[in-house]
Parts: C-alpha cells; structure tokens; sequence
C-alpha cells in the first residue's frame, strides 16, 4: 500500500493542499467524483491521497487499488511496444506504413465531398511508421466533429470504445477512406495509435495485446493493467461519469453492467486499457529510470531518449502544428514525442515543469506526467468524460510544482 511520506525535496503541508484544493474544488461541489493523486520524488512516494467516491449511486469510496479506464494512457505502452520492435530490427521509423498493410498503398487526401463520393488528391509523400507514432499520419477521431472525414469515421465507428468494429475491419475500413491532410503536414489527434497496435501484432506475429502483456504489462509486475476487468476485480471498478451542461455530472457507465467487463471486439491499442495508480506508477518508473525497472529492461536509455525528444516536423510545438478540436494536451510550448507530449518550452505555455518533461492524458481525466530532470512523476486519477472539461491538469502541475522546498 502507498503511504505519503513528507521528503523527497517536497513541502508536506504544501503537498496537502492538493487534497483541500481538489475537495473544495471539484468533489464538494460534485464536479468530479473522486480524485486519486500520487506523487513521487527521488524513488519517493512523498504523495498519495484517494478522495471521493469511486461509484456515486453506491456511495462507495475510492480506494487506492480501484481499477479505472485509463483510455489514452493505453497510448505510451502501445508506442513502446512498437519501439521494442524497432530495437530488434523487425521494422523502422521510416518504413512507408503500407509495406506492413498493403491495401494502404494508395491512401489519398480529402478534398470534398460526403461519404460514398468523396474527391480526394494524392499524398505529397507517403505515411511512415514515426507519422502513426507523432500523429502527423493524417488519420481522425469521429468525435473531432470537424470535417466530412472524421464524420465518416462516426457512421462507420471505426476507433470507438465500445465497437463490434474489430482492429482487422478498422485497418481495411480505413484503407477505404481518405486522409485528412498528406502525412507530416499536420498533427491531428486519431486512431494512429490503433494503427501502430495493429503493427505490433502483424511485425511480431502474435495478438497485440499477447505481446503487450507478455513484453510490458507482466515483466513491469502491473497486475491489475488489462483491455477488461476479471469477474473477480469487479468490485474495484470504478464508475465513469459524463459532464453535464449545468456543471454537474451523470453517470455515463455503469461498473456492474460496462463493456469493460468482457473482452472487446475491439482491442484498442490507442485507449482500451484499464489500470491502477500503482500499476501506472511502475510504468512511469520504467520511463524514468530509462528503460528498466527492478532488474528488467525494455528498453535501451538511448531508445527512451529517442521517445522523450519533440518530433513534430520543423520543431514546432502542437498549437503551431495541430489541426485537432480536441487533444489531451493543447499547451504551448508542448510537442510531441514517440507516443506522448513533451514540454519544449514552459515558459510559452505559462506551464509550470521542466523542458523534456514527457505526458499525456486519457478521456476520462487521468493523466500523468514524468520530469527527468527533477527526478518526478505525478499520476492523477478520476473518471469523468469528456477530459477537457476542467482545467485541472494545469491547476495540478502549478500544485505540485509549488511544492518545491
């Protein structure tokens, strides 16, 4: 059981406003429905607090082994999965996509029209591995609600959780329809990470999620991290929430009726995880120490930094380059790595953290974020959708940061 301490260079009593912040903020006046807040220093835990109720119609209180849906933090374990694969030669950054699917050969570009006759153009290049990995593939999210593009994406539910659309009929569905922009000309949030989980399957030739638990999930000792919850963790699963117009929330999935409760049809390399602040912690570890964990290593220091480093072409940061109505993080001065956002420059963003520190966040307001360079990792847990709602990820990091002794 994780048990706050008081060092680690970190104030206590500062440390204990994030509590009175959070249940003044947000669970007294039933914004959110619980808060799970850990914070590690140095190898310490010098943070961890679980406030609220992990199933409000129950009136069940959070616990700090509640399983919740991590949904795009499944994103960074997919990423490394594929980047396990590039260290072993099976496949590269710069390989064209469609040498591993080849019915993507010749994906073009929207340039109007409507579902069944849509005129599109050709790629000014074509989509390469490292473009799945940094969101420049020119692929979509439905939800977007931008273009002609992402709402064929919604008639057809490619990428939703839940789907009866498997992986497979993704890949072929999406062979179908065009791009959003030619790739590497934009960043637009989308089922790329889906895309890249495909890879690892195909270039590995198991089921992505055999290998993701076999590479990264067992060897991390993260017990309570699969694509559904057992029968016999059901009593740990938390409920999820929806946001309201009046500022309140509703109950958007049940614990005892969800989906999540059987294995998906639809085996989401980009958001279909569930997990604990434990289990993520290990992982976050992984990543701070370079690779390796407790005697066991992923991946080489050189790869992770390869990972940590902004590929968004030109340097750019996501509010220069991104096209999306919708990101986990829109921040200036922030862009984007190998499978999560990396902080180029606090300052433009008026974003307390350190430049190189790497995060990213999932649908229902969990996040996480880990700085190297002060030796930090900090992982936040709730269950409210959509994750844009409040602004609470900033107020955490000025939180945290204020802490600092």
């Amino acid at each position: 059981m994780l048990r706050p301490e008081s060092s680690a260079g970190l104030s206590g009593p500062r440390l204990q406003h994030i509590d009175r912040f959070l249940q003044q903020k947000y669970l007294d006046t039933g914004k959110l429905p619980c808060a799970l807040t850990l914070v590690e220093r140095n190898g310490q835990v010098a943070h961890s607090s679980a406030l609220g109720r992990m199933d409000v119609e129950r009136n069940r209180p959070l616990q700090e082994d509640t399983i919740f849906r991590i949904y795009s933090m499944t994103k960074p374990l997919t990423s490394l999965a594929l980047l396990m694969l590039v260290e072993e030669g099976r496949i590269s950054l710069d390989d064209p996509v469609h040498r591993y699917i080849p019915q993507w050969r010749d994906l073009a570009v929207y340039e109007g029209g409507f579902i069944g006759s849509f005129r599109t153009k050709r790629t000014s290049a074509p989509m390469r591995v490292v473009d799945l990995l940094r969101h420049t593939s020119g692929l979509t999210y439905g939800f977007q609600q931008r273009t002609n593009v992402d709402a064929a994406y919604r008639k057809l539910r490619l990428g939703e959780i839940p789907t009866s659309v498997s992986l497979e009929q993704m890949i072929d569905e999406l062979g179908k329809l065009p791009l959003e922009f030619s790739p590497g000309n934009a960043w637009n949030y989308g089922v790329s990470t889906d895309v890249v989980g495909y890879l690892v399957g195909k270039v590995s030739g198991q089921p992505f999620e055999q290998f993701l638990r076999s590479r990264i999930i067992d060897p991390l000792g993260m017990t309570d991290t699969d694509f559904m919850v057992p029968a016999a963790k059901a009593s740990r699963f938390a409920a999820c929430y929806a946001a309201t117009p009046d500022g309140r929330m509703a109950l958007q999935d049940d614990p005892q009726t969800s989906f999540f409760l059987k294995p998906p049809t639809f085996v989401s390399g980009g958001g279909g995880l569930v997990s604990t602040a434990a289990d993520y912690l290990r992982f976050c570890r992984m990543l701070l120490n370079g690779g390796a964990l407790d005697g066991v290593r992923l991946v080489s220091p050189k790869t992770l930094e390869l990972m940590s480093q902004n590929h968004l072409p030109g340097g750019k940061d996501l509010p220069d380059l991104a096209v999306s109505l919708f990101s986990e993080v829109t921040y200036a001065g922030v862009g984007f790595g190998l499978g999560f956002a990396v902080s180029v420059s606090p300052a433009r963003g008026l974003l307390p953290g350190s430049p190189g520190d790497i995060s990213w966040g999932g649908l229902a307001s969990t996040y996480f974020w880990v700085d190297p360079r002060e030796r930090l990792i900090v992982i936040f847990m709730t269950q409210l959708t959509p994750s844009a709602t409040y602004p609470i990820r900033r107020e955490l990091r000025t939180l945290v940061y204020s802490a600092f002794t």
